[in-house]
């Protein structure tokens, strides 16, 4: 029997969607993702806020594929597509053939251009990018402590956000519950009062592309957290100490970075059409137009819904598209007897902190607790594995009740070259030595 070879790039919700579908011996697949692992990306702001470890959100992709013998993985990173020959080329050189080609290679952060940015103000893409965000915050924290001057806190005790879509607001909110209660119980030199977290928003509302009433909405229940929420505030620069504005400068080393995305550079590779954040402009089958075997989906692919708007970077997008697919392979059709892909919108939300979210489920305006609580449902249901789907409800089951963060540890390494301690203090702190008598 000759196989049909299938390859998958990238193991997000639209990769593993299309390989789930595609059990047959028939099909010889192969994926292939920079990380080991399945990554459920809508939950990592609170990896980054210490509610959740990383193994509650993320999976082995090899687990995930264990019981699916004509699936095998590949940890790589593929350089460029030969959309002639059939092949992908790999970062060693490696070139693979397929039948099918699938790119789900996700998105990474736009700076707009200002690449040296990141440095300062990291995004929340991946696991190392949470986990640098949370030990960055446990360290202001700890650094505020060591300070004492309210003037000399100050910087440590600014948290500054950029971009006021889903994933900004998740991680103001998720930021004030940390430092203006959860945390503030363990630290003894300073208060609630003394902290300071900012979200801003280059446009004029937060949750752009929600209903006005569910965005007002956001807008007032961050502000009731103390979120000082900045409207039509473009970032001017950022730098390791602060942010520029317009006419106001935030002195701070805790800016995060959530203000845009822009496809995968190697999509560039297939010379096809882009939209202006470089997204493969895809058929009404999800093929590129060199190629109707070449498919791209999810955060990589420009479609247009029926209303001629670009349909929204999120895992029901990706899933769907994904399920396409799989059926599009199995019937072997060519691209003149496809049946055009067809999103099925079940609605947006967004959480803003505990028991606080905004919904909109088929016109249907939800707000507050019971937003939140079909906010929690979705996305522990979404979650790949059981055992992660127990624990993320149980963890906020936990935290609900106790108002309690566990997951707050700082690795030696990082404490080391984040948390240096200079030859000044070492001076400066002679002069404060305490003797106590033998």
């Amino acid at each position: 029997m000759n196989k049909k070879r299938v390859i998958i790039v990238g193991a997000g919700f639209g990769g593993v969607a299309v390989a789930r579908r595609l059990k047959s011996p028939e099909y010889d697949i192969t994926i292939i993702d920079k990380s080991n692992h399945h990554l459920f990306q809508p939950l990592l702001y609170q990896v980054a806020t210490a509610a959740l470890s990383p193994g509650d959100i993320a999976t082995p992709i090899r687990s995930i594929f264990s019981k699916q013998k004509n699936v095998r993985v590949i940890l790589g990173e593929v350089k460029s597509v030969n959309k002639n020959q059939n092949c992908v080329t790999l970062e060693n050189g490696r070139c693979l053939e397929f039948d099918y080609l699938v790119l789900a290679v996700g998105a990474q952060y736009n700076y707009f251009g200002n690449q040296d940015w990141e440095a300062s103000a990291p995004g929340l893409k991946t696991l190392q990018d949470s986990l640098k965000i949370r030990e960055r915050i446990l360290l202001s924290l700890e650094s505020a402590e060591r300070k004492d001057t309210p003037e000399e806190r100050k910087p440590y005790l600014t948290f500054v956000t950029i971009g006021a879509g889903p994933t900004g607001v998740e991680m103001a909110g998720a930021i004030a519950e940390i430092v203006k209660r959860n945390m503030m119980r363990d630290f003894k030199n300073f208060s609630a009062e003394e902290t300071e977290i900012v979200l801003i928003e280059a446009g004029d509302k937060v949750l752009n592309g929600f209903d006005d009433k569910l965005s007002k909405n956001a807008f007032e229940e961050l502000t009731k957290m103390g979120v000082k929420v900045k409207l039509n505030s473009p970032v001017k620069d950022i730098h390791k100490d602060g942010v520029q504005l317009e006419d106001e400068s935030i002195k701070t080393p805790n800016i995060i970075w959530a203000a845009g995305v822009s496809a995968s550079p190697m999509l560039e590779s297939l010379n096809e059409p882009m939209d202006r954040i470089k997204r493969i402009k895809v058929s009404q089958d999800l093929s590129i137009s060199g190629n109707e075997n070449i498919f791209v989906i999810g955060d990589a692919a420009y479609f247009e819904d029926k209303n001629g708007a670009a349909l929204p970077g999120i895992a029901p997008v990706a899933m769907q598209q994904g399920k396409y697919l799989a059926g599009i392979i199995k019937t072997g059709l060519d691209r003149n007897s496809r049946k055009p892909f067809k999103y099925t919108d079940k609605g947006t939300m967004a959480t803003i902190g505990r028991a606080k979210a905004v919904a909109d489920i088929k016109g249907l305006k939800l707000t507050g607790f019971t937003a939140w609580l079909l906010w929690s449902a979705i996305h522990v249901f979404f979650l790949i594995d059981f055992r992660n789907q127990f624990r993320v409800f149980a963890e906020w089951v936990y935290h609900y009740i106790t108002f309690k963060r566990g997951v707050r540890l700082i690795s030696r390494s990082v404490f080391e070259d984040s948390f240096p301690v200079t030859e000044t203090e070492v001076e400066a702190n002679k002069k404060d030595v305490i003797s106590y008598p033998d």
